[in-house]
């Protein structure tokens, strides 16, 4: 556990990430620091038809436009990504495998709406089914994955709402693996966000299905619903989602040069509105936003005097990359202004906590890290304590 203290008095020191040290010119991005900065006139974001939306930096996390991100919605089908989620995690700790037959039971066969029309009876593999509920939207895959890995639908709603908790999608709830309507099944754009994030973080390899265009099962070929894909060429995913409760939906993710962008769509009128409003909205945060990593884990950041020690400094770093999405302008004034103890005394522990960077872009403050050792070092003997001593003392 690191040190949450920084000791003694304060001790500061300001670079330019572009006029300074190599080290941070070259650094790399920002974690989970949903800020923003005003640096030249920045658009106001478009207005969109949707009841709920919402627009954020996969990398940093950084919201770009939003609209009653934490209004309780319905998630008709955006429901598959958590049941997909929860596929690909019992795929990772080796509980089920892609080749494993899924026996298809008449509760899963007589699934209302979308379906890859399995049979009961049948068997169908998991990775046949994984592809039929993420590009199908198949309500029978649903409830057969579900069954297969939590014994039953119930059982399996359960896992879901636990993953929901363990991820901190804390303002949704499930009722069912499909998305069929239910007064207690809802989500928020927020937490929609939160599970995208986490696909495309933690499940690379399953989030290459969702950029299928199509997918043929029991001699039945069916398109993928997000059309932006074939509209978009940097559009490689996600899902789709509708119910006359609660309208047309689309999670929609894309990536232009280094830049990842999520798309949340909640609550239009029509697949044409999803789909155009999606596609304005990215291009907003293209057009006007940039993302870069300013500290790269491990890596040095500064060095800092240190007492009774061995060493007389210690190299300082960040615990995980940092990235920053700004407005493209602000980067030009982008500086950090490294905070250190005057006095660090040995032994220092490596990942001990001993000062902070903090992000400035037109002298507003956008963000601050801690920065620890990335070494330990130990006391010195008594000769060099002595010495250090009587250095503090006319100090």
């Amino acid at each position: 556990m690191f040190s949450s203290t920084i000791p003694g008095t304060i001790q500061r020191q300001t670079w330019s990430f572009f006029r300074s040290i190599g080290i941070l010119c070259l650094l790399p991005t920002l974690f989970s620091l949903g800020f923003g900065v005003q640096a030249a006139p920045l658009p106001a974001p478009p207005q969109l038809s949707a009841e709920s939306y919402l627009l954020v930096d996969f990398t940093s996390g950084a919201v770009l436009a939003e609209k009653n991100p934490d209004q309780r919605m319905e998630p008709a089908s955006l429901t598959k990504m958590m049941t997909a989620y929860i596929v690909a995690q019992e795929l990772a700790r080796g509980n089920i495998s892609s080749s494993d037959p899924v026996i298809i039971s008449e509760e899963a066969q007589a699934m209302p709406g979308s379906r890859m029309f399995v049979e009961a009876g049948t068997t169908a593999t998991v990775d046949e089914l994984l592809r039929g509920l993420i590009v199908q939207s198949g309500n029978d895959a649903s409830v057969a994955l579900a069954e297969h890995i939590g014994a039953s639908e119930a059982g399996f709603v359960d896992i879901m709402n636990r993953v929901a908790a363990k991820l901190g999608m804390n303002h949704s709830n499930y009722m069912n693996a499909s998305g069929l309507p239910d007064d207690n099944h809802y989500t928020t754009a927020s937490d929609l966000a939160i599970i995208a994030r986490a696909i495309i973080r933690d499940f690379p390899e399953l989030y290459t299905i969702y950029s299928q265009l199509e997918y043929t099962y029991n001699n039945i070929t069916q398109k993928n619903r997000n059309s932006l894909l074939g509209r978009d060429a940097s559009v490689d995913g996600m899902k789709t989602g509708h119910t006359n409760a609660a309208g047309y939906c689309l999670v929609a993710s894309a990536k232009r040069e280094n830049m990842r962008l999520i798309s949340i769509i909640l609550g239009t009128a029509s697949d044409k509105t999803r789909i155009a409003e999606s596609q304005r909205l990215l291009n907003y945060g293209f057009r006007f936003f940039r993302t870069e990593q300013i500290y790269a884990a491990g890596e040095l950041v500064s060095e800092a005097q240190i007492w009774m020690g061995k060493q007389s400094s210690i190299p300082l770093g960040v615990a995980e990359d940092l990235f920053v999405t700004l407005p493209r302008d602000a980067f030009e004034t982008l500086h950090s202004q490294i905070e250190v103890s005057d006095y660090i005394k040995a032994p220092a522990r490596l990942g001990q906590e001993l000062g902070r960077s903090v992000l400035t872009a037109d002298s507003q403050v956008v963000g601050e890290v801690p920065l620890l050792a990335l070494k330990k070092v130990e006391e010195g003997n008594i000769l060099v304590r002595m010495k250090h001593s009587i250095m503090r003392y006319f100090r």
